[in-house]
């Protein structure tokens, strides 16, 4: 889940792990002798990623990680390659000694990890100008340690990884004159494709809010010593933005739209293995079909509040005029929160933890970094007792020449926050992460396994298995949200196609799919400019988990048990979708059979 090279593309998607299940994984492994096995091939990899990205290190609960940083020179990216060159013939190499089969699919899923991080690294040094945004890296490295859950001895280090960022420590130099080097040295190559325009300044505009993030964590932190690093990295990034400005803005490509093949390596990463077109094809279909389905709910839903109109999308409207404001906003999810875990439990749809899930408002550089909800993850492989975070953003950050940014209705009326509670936390991406430690899944499962498409497929089934037992107003806005991931489905590839414009989009979006301007402008942000390509993996692993789910009860029949397939769906891990089949129909159905 960690990027391979600072010039890999990656969109991440945050999910989450409990410290109950991470206590669990112990005693549960122990008695798995093929994930001990497996691990052992892991942590080589694990060890490699700590070795040159002591962030991530950080990110995953070691403290001894706290105050080094990352050194993104040329030659360490090299050195970096050679290693995971080596290890990659030695997991080659393994698969002809190793029997178990378990240990040679988690083999497989770490062959198949490294070779596509080397072509995406090859592609990005032999085609690419980068656009590294040096605001995003020392935000992200100092954000992990400036935190509720994390211990407040490690507070202090944020202090010295500043300094070493800003060059202030013996032996580092700046973060933002490595940068340049590296911007620098991609520019002086032959036919070079520069990124997008219009992505850079999006995300230049948003740097200002983001630096001041740093400032606020700091005071709320009360650290001391913070001000001089600070200013010092705040005037560097100043500098830095203003050469990226000078030498990549000036040349940067007005078409936002990725070249074929690096939009081809994304869809892969997002572990979407069909044509685009042919996606687009299925979701259009879709998009027609809910938008079906939602009529008659509407309709219900306007008789019963004696609204003036049946339509879907004015129905949505005045649900969306009952706007929970404040301190009110998390009071209600959390209420909420207790509805939908009744409803698993009475209608047996997954087995549940006995703890309560975090959820809380976003910070202005937590929205300016992703203005969209997202579970925060805690440490994997050092929980301390850390938990996931349910984040809601509540408006997009401005950018140049406004002075507020605009504001979202999407998230913070009541029918909206069933659905969006299902995806999120339960039975969603809280409970997939949690299962998943709790049954002993392999480090290989749940690190390196992990694509848009396998954890988002899940994230919209959760919210497809719970929506009829919410209230039918949940049920109407879950509909509406299962049709934006239609949308994005033929959207995203359609913009990258050229056949569909922007604005196109955003219409589209704002009208059919009833989104508040400034949400669909992030949506349209994210198919164009963010993230190419991941917004498609929530409707084909969606897909894929209903025709997933019908082949299984063609199979057993009377013998179905929808919270047995759950929990063993969550008890494989974070494995693609072929993968998922294959465990189903080889070992999860001949076992129901025999009960």
């Amino acid at each position: 889940m960690k990027p391979r090279s600072i010039f890999s593309a990656s969109a991440a998607l945050v999910i989450c792990l409990s410290p109950f299940s991470a206590k669990l994984q112990t005693k549960t492994t122990a008695d798995k002798d093929w994930i001990v096995r497996s691990n052992h091939y892991t942590q080589m990899l694990i060890d490699l990623d700590k070795k040159y990205s002591p962030e991530y290190g950080s990110s995953q609960g070691l403290a001894e990680y706290d105050t080094q940083i990352s050194i993104p020179t040329l030659a360490n990216q090299l050195a970096e390659r050679k290693d995971e060159e080596g290890l990659l013939l030695q997991y080659t190499a393994a698969l002809k000694t190793e029997k178990e089969a378990l240990v040679l699919q988690d083999l497989n899923i770490l062959i198949s990890h490294l070779k596509l991080g080397f072509r995406q690294q090859d592609f990005a040094q032999q085609r690419q100008v980068p656009f590294l945004n040096a605001t995003s890296v020392i935000y992200d490295g100092l954000d992990i340690l400036l935190d509720d859950q994390t211990p407040a001895a490690r507070h202090a280090a944020a202090i010295v990884r500043m300094r070493k960022y800003a060059g202030l420590e013996k032996g580092h130099r700046p973060l933002t004159t490595i940068l340049q080097e590296r911007v620098a040295h991609q520019l002086a190559g032959g036919n070079m494709i520069y990124p997008s325009k219009q992505q850079m300044e999006l995300d230049l505009s948003r740097n200002a809010s983001i630096i001041n993030g740093i400032a606020e964590l700091c005071k709320k932190y009360k650290l001391s010593g913070w001000e001089e690093p600070y200013a010092k990295l705040k005037k560097q990034v100043e500098d830095y933005d203003l050469w990226i400005r000078q030498q990549v803005l000036t040349k940067a490509r007005v078409d936002f739209r990725l070249p074929p093949e690096e939009y081809a390596l994304a869809l892969e990463a997002y572990g979407v293995d069909i044509p685009p077109a042919e996606l687009a094809k299925m979701a259009h279909a879709a998009f027609i079909s809910i938008q079906n389905e939602m009529k008659p709910i509407a309709a219900e839903v306007a008789r019963q509040r004696h609204l003036p109109s049946s339509d879907y999308r004015d129905v949505i409207h005045e649900l969306k005029k009952e706007q929970i404001h404040g301190d009110s906003i998390i009071p209600l999810y959390e209420h909420h929160l207790k509805d939908i875990e009744a409803i698993i439990r009475e209608h047996q749809l997954v087995t549940l933890p006995n703890r309560p899930a975090i959820i809380r408002l976003a910070t202005a550089a937590e929205t300016a970094q992703g203005p969209a909800p997202h579970m925060v993850p805690p440490p994997f492989l050092n929980n301390t007792g850390q938990r996931g975070v349910f984040v809601l953003p509540l408006n997009m950050p401005p950018v140049a020449g406004e002075k507020t940014g605009s504001k979202f209705d999407d998230f913070t009326f009541d029918a909206a926050s069933w659905t969006i509670i299902a995806h999120e936390a339960r039975p969603g991406h809280e409970l997939q992460f949690d299962k998943m430690v709790e049954e002993g899944v392999s480090q290989a499962r749940s690190l390196y396994a992990f694509n848009s498409t396998n954890a988002e497929g899940w994230g919209l089934y959760s919210e497809y298995i719970t929506r009829p037992y919410m209230p039918l107003e949940g049920q109407l806005v879950s509909l509406d949200y299962r049709l934006l991931r239609a949308a994005r489905a033929f959207l995203d590839p359609e913009l990258q196609a050229g056949t569909v414009t922007q604005q196109q989009a955003l219409d589209l979006l704002m009208k059919d799919v009833v989104q508040s301007r400034a949400f669909a402008q992030q949506e349209v942000d994210r198919y164009s400019l963010k993230a190419p390509g991941q917004a498609n993996s929530y409707f084909y692993g969606f897909t894929r988990m209903l025709a997933l789910r019908k082949e299984t009860e063609e199979a057993l029949g009377a013998k179905f048990n929808a919270l047995r397939f759950h929990d063993f769906i969550l008890s494989q891990g974070l494995l693609p979708p072929a993968l998922i089949h294959d465990a189903v129909i080889n070992e999860f159905v001949p076992a129901e059979k025999k009960l």
